[in-house]
Parts: C-alpha cells; sequence; structure tokens
C-alpha cells in the first residue's frame, strides 16, 4: 500500500507523463469523433528511430536511364561519389550534412572530398548539368574572385528527403527537362497545376 506522500508523488509522475491535457484531450477526442464520422482516422506522428542518414536513387528512373544508355561510366561514377553531401530536402551538396547550418560544397571543396582534381570535377558537373541532372546557382566569391556555385542533384535521379513532400524551390531549378528526361517513369518534382479553363482559352 502506498502511504499518502508515495500516492501525491506517483499522481505528479503520472500528470507529468501526460502527452496531452484533460482539455486537449477532449478536444483531440472531438476531432477523432468527426474524422471517424467521415470514414477518416487521424493519425499521430510516428517518433523517428532510426535517424541513419541517406539519399535515395529513384531505381525506375535509373534504370530508364541506363537503358537509353543517357550517362556515361565517368558520369555515373561521379554521382555514386557525390552522393554522402547531398542535404536533406534542400538536395544541394553541403560540406557537412549533419550540420544544422548547412553550407553549400564549393567545387573545389568537392573535389577534394571525392579525391578528383578540381578540373575534371568542372568538365562533369557541365556535362551533368546539360543534361539537367544537375543546376549550378551562383552563391558568391571564391577566392582569387573566382565565381562560387552552389550544386543541386535534380530529385528525379537521386533524392534526400520526403518523397512526399519534394521542395517547390527545385521545380524553379528544373522546369522543363529535355525530352530523354521527360520520359522518366516517376516524377517527384511539383509542377504548376494548369487548369482547363486556362487550357481552353489558349
Amino acid at each position: 500500500m502506498f502511504n499518502e506522500a508515495e500516492k501525491k508523488a506517483r499522481l505528479r509522475d503520472i500528470a507529468n507523463e501526460k502527452i496531452l491535457t484533460d482539455e486537449e484531450l477532449e478536444k483531440a477526442n472531438e476531432l477523432q469523433a468527426k474524422a471517424n464520422a467521415r470514414g477518416m482516422k487521424l493519425v499521430p506522428d510516428r517518433k523517428v528511430k532510426n535517424r541513419a542518414k541517406f539519399a535515395q536513387f529513384i531505381q525506375e528512373n535509373w534504370e530508364y536511364l541506363n537503358s537509353i544508355k543517357f550517362l556515361t561510366p565517368a558520369e555515373k561514377t561521379f554521382i555514386l561519389d557525390i552522393m554522402p553531401y547531398v542535404g536533406f530536402r534542400t538536395n544541394c551538396l553541403v560540406e557537412d550534412i549533419n550540420a544544422k547550418a548547412q553550407m553549400p560544397l564549393t567545387q573545389e571543396a568537392l573535389a577534394q572530398k571525392i579525391g578528383k582534381h578540381k578540373s575534371d570535377v568542372s568538365k562533369l558537373l557541365k556535362r551533368l548539368e546539360k543534361k539537367y541532372i544537375v543546376f549550378k546557382g551562383q552563391t558568391g566569391s571564391e577566392e582569387y574572385n573566382a565565381i562560387s556555385h552552389s550544386v543541386y542533384i535534380n530529385p528525379n535521379i537521386l533524392y534526400c528527403g520526403d518523397r512526399d513532400n519534394v521542395s517547390e524551390h527545385l521545380f524553379t531549378m528544373f522546369p522543363k527537362p529535355p525530352k530523354q528526361l521527360k520520359e522518366l517513369p516517376v516524377d517527384l518534382i511539383p509542377r504548376p497545376q494548369i487548369s482547363r479553363k486556362s487550357k481552353s482559352h489558349k
């Protein structure tokens, strides 16, 4: 049997363990009842247990690119090499994927990380930019007044983030894909919806 002090302490512990107050719980029950009436279910956010960092190749798209021989072996290897530096949701190559404030990688720093000469990295990025696999956005100046670029990866090829919530800023970087990439089986980039009215006025 608990004595009075132990009972009070236990009640305090239970109160502290509550996720919702009684008022919040009542409101949640009301919302759940409304959802049930419409055949819906309110699902609480899941706690993330595994915090391993990962980026994903879109398998169907990669298979398609292989089938049309869109990428050279050197370009494929390069994409594999840069995968560890793809920032979460931004799909930008960053210095540290674990940092809260993710700083874009310069081409020189990227070359050092993957063990290639800066000129080779520059050539590969130019080729992949023409093929719509990467986008280079100007961010400022490096030493000796050389232009610095942030490098972004087309999320339809390689993506780090929630596939159901791809950032819209990536659409502005990859708005009109070339013919080959229009045939990709999977398109994650959010596209603006064109209404039927606007189509009918054309």
